[in-house]
């Protein structure tokens, strides 16, 4: 079982809510953050946590893309990818395609 620096809060916690305020903390500054309030963390520690963060985002943003295109009745999202390709080509470009978007998107 790990061990809790208060009766509340773990290190991972204390860790989360560092990165909570500004994700982009490097981790030798959340370390010496944690050591001014008396919690001994390691660096590894940190690593761990910032990556698992990351992945979480990345599935968020997997699952997020997998509902959007279910909802526009495409139920594999690399079709919606590979037509998506396919009208860019169509209209000279993904740079083009994304002008347009932009315009409609106004």
């Amino acid at each position: 079982m790990a061990k809790t620096t208060t009766k509340s809060a773990t290190k991972a916690d204390l860790i989360r809510r560092i990165l909570a305020a500004d994700p982009k903390t490097p981790t030798k500054e959340v370390v010496d953050q944690l050591a001014g309030k008396g919690v001994k963390v390691s660096p590894n520690h940190v690593y761990i946590i910032k990556s698992k963060l990351k992945m979480k985002k990345r599935r968020q943003k997997r699952e997020k893309a997998v509902a959007v295109s279910q909802s526009a009745g495409i139920h594999n999202p690399a079709m919606a990818v590979t037509k998506v390709r396919e009208l860019a080509s169509q209209l000279g470009g993904m740079r083009i395609l994304k002008q347009l978007v932009d315009v409609l998107s106004e």
